[in-house]
């Protein structure tokens, strides 16, 4: 399938190798120079301008997203809207809110077009060897490009969530489990750090995901960080937040659902900002290791 990927960060530098591993036809492009220029160090071709990407086309076009949320990525929408034919397929692969996300695929269905919000989780490596996707929106738009999800998806890792908006919605609270867990860890590793015991927090996260019932993906995380630095004394404990932690919370207000955990993980986060806490380091660590999320050296 012919696939425009527009935004060749992080994230999409390594979907756009995981389409070609697949024998897609990809065509990328991004706003920063230096992202361009490493997309096609690595073999990914790249246009000159989201008009000449969109040009491009010998078939049905699929234009993928992975821009930020917000003013980049409304942006780049309004553009596409103005540069694409009816039926072709947009795909917000970012963070958005699934009340934007349901605003997008009414603003696309007035075109014609369709607009399809889905949740990516797995971090850089997922989205390079095999990604979790949680994608909403029009179903006929959905099985058109459902072989490729399939393809570049872990084994039973996506669904299609039904309509426009549910899976960034999904993704929303996806993430704010996350946050829940990532704080959870935090504390503990707190406590062991703390202890007065001889442990090595490596060995530790290493017993715990062989085995124990809190073993997960997050816990190999962690002792691959507790590797590189075991006491994580080149960090800082200040966590950034993305928004979802957020919007977890105030939809579970709307929704009147209580979401004690991750409403204190998410208020743990700003409160990372104001004092350097161990828990912190643990978190930032994480987001590294999974995401590539940038850390605060000291």
């Amino acid at each position: 399938m012919e696939i425009g990927l527009i935004g060749l960060g992080k994230m999409g530098h390594q979907l756009a190798l995981n389409l070609l591993d697949k024998g897609h036809k990809v065509t990328g492009y991004d706003v920063m120079e230096p992202a361009r220029e490493a997309a096609l160090g690595a073999g990914i071709e790249v246009a000159e301008s989201v008009e000449g990407l969109v040009s491009g086309f010998t078939e049905r076009r699929v234009i993928w997203m992975m821009v930020p949320a917000g003013e980049p990525l409304e942006t780049l929408l309004h553009e596409l809207l103005g540069l694409l034919d009816e039926g072709d397929i947009m795909i917000d692969g970012g963070n958005s809110n699934y009340k934007d996300s349901i605003h997008h695929a009414e603003l696309a269905a007035e075109k014609g077009l369709y607009f399809m919000d889905l949740g990516t989780s797995g971090g850089t490596s997922g989205a390079r060897e095999g990604a979790c996707m949680m994608i909403g929106g029009n179903e006929e738009a959905f099985r058109y490009i459902e072989p490729v999800i399939e393809e570049i998806c872990v084994q039973d890792g996506y669904l299609y969530t039904g309509k426009s908006g549910s899976g960034h919605f999904l993704k929303m609270v996806h993430n704010g489990v996350e946050y829940g867990m990532m704080q959870a860890m935090g504390e503990g590793f707190e406590l062991v750090e703390k202890s007065g015991f001889d442990y090595d927090n490596a060995e530790v996260a290493k017993v715990w995901n062989n085995g124990s019932v809190i073993r997960s993906w997050l816990m190999e995380l962690a002792e691959q960080a507790f590797q590189k630095d075991g006491h994580l004394d080149e960090m800082t404990g200040m966590m950034q937040s993305s928004g979802e932690g957020q919007w977890t919370v105030e939809t579970g207000l709307e929704l009147k659902v209580p979401t004690p955990v991750i409403s204190m993980s998410l208020m743990m986060r700003y409160r990372s900002l104001q004092e350097d806490t161990y828990a912190g380091k643990v978190v930032s660590a994480l987001r590294n290791e999974f995401g590539g999320h940038g850390v605060i050296k000291k």
